[in-house]
């Protein structure tokens, strides 16, 4: 019998890698239903991100993030889900993401997700020099991705190529 592909795909990656825009094409395509880590937090949470973090500090804010994360992989609809940058810190949420989900690494030169997301004031890892931020945070999470079932190199991609390479690749896992 042929196994069925997984019901979760998880799109993981740091900020500015395209999760967001790639989650939604995906779930277009494939009539699932796309859920945004971040946005679902916000929703849950009745507060934004940035709040969230002024409050309770980064540790506080991921540990609403598991749980949000949990209950998203708990579901039993076929779902895109598109995960916060940081997401991937934790092994719990590695564990879950590998357990529940076909798990894509999206990655992007340092050039590129700093034009993408140098004007994004809603980023609360980037106050401060944003270019100076993004090279430190990728270097702390050089290795936070490699987990993934795949990667795939956004940087010269547009979302369509992105999205066609992930359905190659998941319905063939």
């Amino acid at each position: 019998m042929e196994r069925l592909p997984l019901k979760k795909l998880v799109l993981i990656g740091f900020m500015g890698t395209g999760k967001s825009t790639v989650s939604k094409l995906l779930a277009e395509k494939l009539g699932w239903k796309r859920v945004d880590g971040d946005e679902e937090i916000e929703r849950l949470e009745n507060r934004l991100i940035s709040d969230i973090f002024a409050a309770d500090g980064e540790a506080g804010f991921r540990v609403i993030e598991t749980n949000v994360l949990e209950t998203i992989l708990a579901s039993e609809e076929s779902s895109v889900i598109a995960t916060g940058g940081g997401a991937v810190l934790s092994e719990i949420n590695r564990e879950l993401m590998l357990s529940k989900g076909f798990v894509v690494a999206l990655k992007a030169s340092p050039e590129q997700i700093i034009a993408r997301v140098k004007t994004d004031t809603a980023r609360p890892l980037l106050q401060g020099d944003a270019e100076e931020r993004v090279n430190l945070l990728l270097e702390q999470r050089k290795h936070a991705y490699d987990f993934a079932h795949l990667t795939i190199d956004t940087t010269n991609m547009s979302a369509e190529e992105v999205v066609a390479a992930i359905l190659t690749q998941h319905m063939i896992s």
